[in-house]
């Protein structure tokens, strides 16, 4: 899904293996994933989608202070959607930590490894988790 805040600028839905990169985008006050080559356009992401970036995120703390997370490895996660005036779209680490989309440092790259399972596909034999792909990566 793509937040609320990304509603006036076009996008599309993520594929499988396709490569993102955090954006901040022209015609909206925040930021998200775009596709490698296509800055105009938002991908969203539905939540449970897994991500394996390049490296280590950096993502401003507070508007003076940027940190790095521990790992490479995210799950596209909706929070505090009871509050419908902040973002919502997030990512969960293999650590628990969790970051906001919107708070991402442009430029970043990640692959998309995982789509969620939706009822109407075939089931998947087994499936990595994040936490596996981690330990791969490493």
């Amino acid at each position: 899904m793509c937040d609320y805040s990304l509603e006036n600028v076009a996008s599309r839905p993520a594929e499988a293996g396709e490569k993102l990169i955090s954006t901040r985008f022209a015609n909206a006050m925040t930021k998200g994933f775009a596709g490698v080559g296509d800055p105009t356009v938002a991908v969203c992401l539905r939540p449970g989608t897994e991500l394996a970036f390049d490296d280590t995120v950096e993502f401003e703390k507070s508007c003076i202070q940027s940190m790095r997370t521990a790992s490479k490895v995210a799950t596209f996660r909706q929070i505090d959607m009871e509050n419908k005036h902040v973002h919502h779209d997030a990512l969960e680490f293999v650590d628990g930590q969790i970051v906001r989309l919107a708070s991402l440092t442009p430029g970043q790259v990640a692959v998309v490894v995982q789509l969620p399972h939706e009822d109407t596909e075939p089931a998947i034999a087994q499936q990595q988790t994040a936490a596996e792909l981690e330990d791969y990566l490493l």
